[in-house]
């Protein structure tokens, strides 16, 4: 499906105590906290159902965090966490080999793209809220609706920071 390069590094392969540089172009995507891990289990992201327009803005580089506001999709109980922070790692969005159920939408095969995500742990939402340049419009949330937006990048290195385990 899609090979490990290594000639782009992993956040997590950083050395300690050295910060990384940071991308030139970081992104939030926003998913259940249930399939952050499982993107980040397999290596790969999927946002809006599997449609491939937003993961076609994406570059070779980019910095990618998931912005999780549930446990699971449909749950009513907030979660509000950042739950997964990687580097993208292919050219150009890809189509899953596997069909999957998408309930009353019926199946579909998804897009995805190669994400290379770094070990660490989620961090709540309002531990963060007054350092991050995303949050500070009054009502920054309405953007997370889109699926995916852009993120500063200087938000990408606090989060990474404060994600790092």
């Amino acid at each position: 499906m899609n090979s490990h390069r290594t000639d782009v590094p992993l956040v997590s392969e950083e050395p300690v105590g050295k910060e990384a540089a940071p991308p030139e172009r970081a992104w939030l995507g926003v998913v259940s906290a249930e399939h952050a891990r499982l993107a980040s289990r397999y290596g790969w992201i999927q946002l809006n159902h599997g449609d491939r327009r937003n993961l076609a803005r994406l570059r070779r580089g980019d910095g990618f965090v998931f912005y999780s506001p549930t446990e699971r999709m449909g749950d009513k109980a907030k979660l509000r966490a950042f739950t997964a922070l990687g580097i993208v790692d292919d050219d150009e969005p890809f189509l899953a080999d596997e069909v999957v159920n998408m309930g009353a939408r019926g199946t579909l095969r998804p897009w995805r793209r190669a994400v290379d995500f770094a070990e660490v742990r989620a961090v709540d939402l309002h531990t963060l809220t007054h350092d991050l340049v995303l949050t500070r419009e009054r009502n920054w949330g309405y953007s997370l609706r889109f699926g995916l937006l852009p993120l500063p990048v200087e938000d990408f290195r606090l989060l990474r920071a404060a994600m790092e385990r």
